[in-house]
């Protein structure tokens, strides 16, 4: 199972980096067995706005939003996932945020997570971490 960080999702309609937006387009667009973590969804609305001096808006970013739903399945937090970003904290001193999208991962058996913002720390909580923009 997959997901993507908020980071992907905005750089899809970022056209300042055309090779990031290239990438983040297309792993969208052919990212399968996916779910959309409650988090990124939020995240997603919030970081849009941007996006509006370069013509994308919150509207239109709703409107992507509901076609992500309609094709990965919705990860909701529970008092479980709060539990495990807690426990994550503290074993791996990561912030809030991070240990709050590692824990939703873990709780819905997600096995790769594309991002470019998470650390050696986070790739120890056994999450396979992916950076689809770096560089071999």
């Amino acid at each position: 199972m997959n997901a993507v960080d908020t980071n992907i999702l905005i750089y899809v309609h970022d056209n300042r980096d055309p090779r990031k937006q290239a990438i983040a387009e297309s792993l969208v667009r052919n990212l399968s067995d996916a779910v959309l973590l409650w988090q990124v969804a939020c995240e997603y609305i919030a970081a849009s706005r941007k996006l509006e001096p370069f013509g994308y808006n919150r509207e239109k970013a709703w409107i992507d939003l509901h076609k992500l739903e309609a094709l990965w399945t919705p990860v909701l937090p529970t008092w479980a996932m709060l539990q495990r970003t807690e426990d994550l904290m503290k074993q791996y001193k990561l912030s809030s945020w991070d240990a709050l999208i590692i824990a939703a991962c873990l709780e819905a058996s997600v096995t790769r997570l594309y991002s470019e913002d998470f650390d050696a720390s986070a790739r120890a909580t056994g999450l396979g971490i992916v950076n689809p923009f770096a560089t071999p």
